[in-house]
């Protein structure tokens, strides 16, 4: 966590300091209990910044567990498998309060609730054997304000602005996206890998973080927890073309302070099948796992 010192980012973040602490939503002494003037834009920049990544220029490190299951339009959940997650992020203030993120992404994919990393696997509702594709996203630009998050048209979260609060000595950052655009794979070109004409994508995250770290003018990045569910039309790997429903993603996970925080097991999965992660300042390429599986597979 870096210091907030008196250079460029002063004026970047001008009167934040004295807001995180001044008291308005709270009728407590500040030095007892810490409150944040949510009122204040340049508050809420820095609030969603130091939450969701920071508000200093660094590199911030999430990963998380995800758990994906089939829902077929009826009946319980199906396990799937479980994909280790791994987000890199490097962060940097703006001007007018507003924060820079530069977003990569991987994602390995496991036996259900293990670090066993699937070289194949046997889709519990067609019977048929996959081969599992490891997904790689980014970079993504993505720019962080008082109201929001910007993101560009090729990535899958485009967010709705949904109010930050504070309650129980926490400060929640929730995020919604509801979007859909035409599949990129044809039924007829790929009856096994398309999901329909339309694809779908929901997704609900909410990150958050202790209010006296939030509150705390000396702390950039704040240790947060990190939680998100998706419902998202089949992926092409899967191989459940024709099948109504759709897949359930439930993830868990936190900041870590460095890659030496990783879980041993998940990082070696990682290091198997997506490598290019531990070495974002050699990734410059754009990665769309859609139209690389598309480059990959297509006739």
């Amino acid at each position: 966590m870096g210091q907030f010192a008196l250079t460029r980012r002063e004026a970047i973040l001008a009167g934040a300091g004295t807001a995180l602490t001044g008291g308005v939503l709270s009728g407590c002494a500040a030095e007892t209990s810490p409150s944040l003037d949510l009122e204040d834009p340049a508050v809420r920049a820095r609030v969603r910044a130091k939450v969701s990544g920071s508000a200093a220029e660094e590199t911030v490190y999430r990963f998380y567990r995800l758990h994906l299951y089939a829902y077929m339009n009826d009946g319980n959940l199906i396990p799937l498998f479980t994909m280790n997650n791994l987000n890199v992020t490097q962060c940097s203030p703006l001007e007018d309060n507003q924060y820079a993120f530069k977003v990569f992404e991987c994602g390995v994919y496991c036996k259900f609730d293990t670090d066993e990393v699937l070289e194949s696997w046997e889709n519990p509702i067609t019977g048929e054997v996959r081969e599992p594709w490891t997904f790689l996203g980014g970079p993504l630009n993505v720019k962080m304000g008082a109201d929001g998050v910007e993101t560009p048209p090729e990535a899958t979260v485009h967010p709705d602005t949904l109010r930050m609060e504070t309650y129980g000595g926490m400060v929640f950052v929730p995020v919604a996206s509801h979007f859909s655009y035409p599949s990129p794979f044809d039924p007829e070109e790929w009856p096994k890998e398309s999901p329909g004409r339309t694809h779908y994508w929901d997704s609900l995250f909410v990150h958050a973080a202790k209010l006296e770290d939030v509150a705390n003018p000396d702390i950039d990045n704040a240790p947060a927890f990190c939680q998100f569910q998706n419902l998202v039309s089949w992926g092409p790997w899967v191989g459940m073309g024709g099948h109504a429903g759709r897949s359930y993603g439930r993830a868990y996970g936190t900041k870590l302070a460095s890659l030496d925080e990783l879980p041993p097991a998940a990082r070696r999965s990682l290091e198997l099948k997506a490598p290019k992660i531990f070495d974002v300042e050699n990734w410059t390429e754009y990665h769309d796992y859609i139209e690389e599986y598309k480059d990959t597979y297509g006739s």
